[in-house]
Formats: structure tokens, sequence, C-alpha cells
């Protein structure tokens, strides 16, 4: 790769081989792994004679695509910052509905969800996506155990914001599935391991049941 960067222009295999004192089959594999992690690129070689062109290869320009990331810094940012503000969590409680809504798989336009089916869909999407659920007992039970929350580092400074994004992530599933039943309210921390989604019938689709429990001192600001 660093031959290839500080190079003033394209070079064979032979030459990369060359440079590094290596075999050219050596050059070689360790290029393909360059190309498919796109650090490197093929590009056409200069004819000199009859035959194919050469394969010739340069360093891609650009911001390496395996570099570090700070993600979780990123999210600390925004959950700080938007937090704060007035209405935060009727707003990242609605973000989460348009979320949910996406991830769920959308029934086929003649399927009907019982209670039961609809529950079972979204225990099988919140595993996908991390929260370890439980479905407690049976459908009659209203409550779905959560034993792990994938945004854990972002709950102490920002609970209000990821709270109410998992509260509507879950409203907006079952809004798509259209079933007799939503998440009414979320009880984060019952136990240190145990956040708790509280589900209630409902004759037909909710505009949405309104907050996450009191006990997380998510209240709107």
């Amino acid at each position: 790769m660093t031959a290839l960067r500080v190079s003033g222009s394209p070079m064979t295999i032979a030459e990369i081989a060359d440079r590094l004192e290596v075999h050219p089959n050596t050059a070689r594999f360790h290029l393909e792994s360059l190309l498919r992690s796109r650090h490197v690129e093929q590009v056409d070689g200069t004819v000199v004679g009859p035959g194919r062109p050469p394969l010739v290869f340069r360093a891609r320009r650009g911001m390496d695509p395996a570099g570090p990331r700070s993600y979780r810094l990123l999210a600390g940012i925004l959950a700080g910052q938007l937090g704060a503000e007035p209405g935060a969590g009727a707003r990242a409680r609605d973000a989460g509905r348009a979320w949910g809504a996406e991830l769920i798989e959308q029934p086929a336009s003649s399927e009907r969800f019982t209670d039961v089916h609809a529950i079972a869909r979204l225990v099988d999407l919140l595993d996908d996506l991390g929260f370890a659920p439980e479905q407690q007992a049976s459908s009659a039970d209203g409550r779905v155990a959560l034993r792990h929350c994938p945004f854990l580092e972002l709950v102490e400074s920002g609970a209000q914001l990821v709270c109410s994004l998992h509260l509507g992530l879950m409203q907006g599933a079952m809004d798509v599935l259209g079933a007799p039943v939503t998440v009414e309210r979320l009880e984060p921390f019952v136990e240190p391991d145990l956040c708790v989604a509280h589900l209630a019938t409902t004759p037909g689709r909710l505009d949405g049941p309104e907050d996450v429990s009191a006990d997380t001192g998510a209240s709107e600001q």
C-alpha cells in the first residue's frame, strides 16, 4: 500500500514485487486483499506492443474506508444536544416510529395479524436489533422483557431521548402490522438488567400511547 501511495505513477505487479523484494505471487495476494478493501484500484496500463495491456495498480485516492470511526462519540454529542431541546422526547418517539415502520417486514395486503402473531413478530425484530427480548408468559400477560439496551452507553446522559426512541420504534412496528395490540409504555431498568415494554390491546391502530414511564425521569422538557 505504501509503495503505491508514494509512487508517482501506477505500478505493475512485477514492479511492486521488485520494490518490496517479494515474489510476484506474494504481491498479487496482497493486492487482491487491498482491492477488496478498496485501498487500491486497477487502472488501464500503457500498451507497449502486441497483446493485452499490463495490469497496473495505484493507491485509491480519498479517505481510508477502513479507517477508525467514532460513532459512539457522534451519538453522544447528538443525544446530549438534542435531548436538551424542548419536546425532544416526542420528536425521538416520532423518529422511532418511522424507524420501526421501516424495519418491520411489511405484511401482505391480504395478511391479518392476531395479537399473538404480531407480538411474536415484534419480539423477532427486537432480537435482531440486540434487545435480547423475552416475551413473558402469554400475550395476555401484556409485557415483553428487554434484557439488553443497544444504546446503553447513551442512557446515562440521554435516557429521555433513547427510551423514547425505543418506545416509538416498537409502536411504529406494531402500527405497520395492524394488529389490535400496541406498546403502551416502556418502563426502563425496573431491574439492573431489565426494561419492560407494556402492551395494550386496542380496537384499531393507535395514534400512539404517549410517554415513557415516569420512572425514567423522561418527561418532556
